[in-house]
């Protein structure tokens, strides 16, 4: 199939910077893709990178467009290698053929976790997300002094309502003590899992990464609160080394990191894994793609890590109403054409 191909860097400031262990984040970059086939049909992809979880970088992701030339054909995009996962991604996206109704989605609805603030805030947060209908809260911590957010565990748990739960977040920022001593403190208490405890960049060197690989490995054996992976396995290559390992807890799965959706989800399907389907913070185009594929996962639902919208200065790139649940409905209504435009 030949194409007419054409690419838009984006910059994107959020509403607010979103605090992590790795330090606040006031935009998102990345970048939209167009393909036109010669029959007319216009497809639209996102390759939205998050460099410090192991992807390329939006740089590499743009200097890669401008090679491919603005005419090409599949045997050409094939040919974008492997480590440009999310370039990948945007390619196979905006190739589908899938028309509005085509693809029947195996969830009419998914439940949705509530996003809490940083530190002390996340308290003045949680009566109004609960009245709205939230019953899975997700806390980013390690990012703040550790005893002040240990302190503050019990007052959240508190202001729970009965039968929620809590998702810990601590985006890798831990070392082996403050890990062990979050994870004494939340046996017994509603937390459904902890989320990357600690985290090594290949960057780090790859004794660092086996070394924090057993530390992961090790706290999922010693405590019985559940680990979830993200940044471990923001990769295809990493999801399939972590199920060779037998990992028996979480895999939090960012659709838009992966290069090969397909192959990875029928990956985990197979193995049975406890999966969430998470945001990476991208437009509304992506979402889409991102969403489509948790409505279309297979296995036993968890609420979905994409309650971060409201989330862009400019409220056009915003994904559906984050509410307490997503409807499949809501997710075939978004125009990736409107997004493109709205670039220019």
């Amino acid at each position: 199939m030949q194409y007419q191909f054409q690419f838009r860097r984006y910059h994107l400031p959020f509403r607010a910077p979103v605090r992590t262990a790795h330090g606040p984040w006031a935009e998102r970059e990345g970048v939209l893709v167009r393909l036109e086939n010669a029959t007319g049909r216009v497809g639209y992809g996102e390759a939205a990178p998050i460099p410090w979880f192991g992807s390329e970088t939006v740089d590499e992701i743009e200097a890669a467009c401008g090679e491919l030339g603005a005419n090409v054909d599949d045997t050409r995009l094939d040919t974008v290698p492997a480590r440009l996962g999310c370039l990948r991604n945007a390619l196979n996206v905006a190739r589908e053929d899938r028309e509005d109704g085509k693809v029947a989605p195996k969830q009419a609805h998914l439940a949705v976790a509530a996003m809490l603030p940083a530190g002390r805030a996340v308290l003045a947060q949680i009566a109004s997300r609960a009245e709205a209908g939230f019953r899975v809260f997700k806390w980013k911590v390690g990012v703040g002094d550790l005893a002040d957010e240990l302190g503050l565990l019990d007052d959240v748990c508190a202001a729970l309502p009965d039968g929620a739960k809590l998702r810990l977040d601590a985006n890798g920022g831990w070392d082996r003590r403050q890990a062990e001593r979050w994870l004494e403190r939340c046996a017994e208490r509603p937390v459904e899992f902890v989320e990357q405890p600690a985290f090594a960049q290949a960057s780090e060197g790859a004794a660092r990464m086996s070394k924090t690989e057993d530390l992961l490995r090790g706290l999922a054996e010693d405590f019985p609160t559940p680990i979830a992976l993200d940044e471990s396995v923001s990769g295809d290559a990493d999801v399939a080394r972590w199920l060779e390992l037998g990992w028996q807890g979480v895999f939090v799965v960012k659709p838009s990191l992966l290069g090969n959706v397909p192959a990875t989800l029928a990956r985990l399907a197979k193995a049975k894994a406890s999966v969430v389907f998470s945001s990476a913070l991208e437009t509304r185009l992506g979402a889409q793609a991102a969403l489509r594929t948790a409505f279309d996962w297979s296995g036993a639902p968890r609420a979905l890590g994409f309650g971060v919208w409201p989330l862009f200065a400019d409220g056009r790139f915003d994904g559906p109403y984050a509410g307490p649940f997503l409807h499949a409905d809501d997710v075939e209504r978004i125009n990736p054409e409107a997004v493109w435009n709205a670039l220019s």
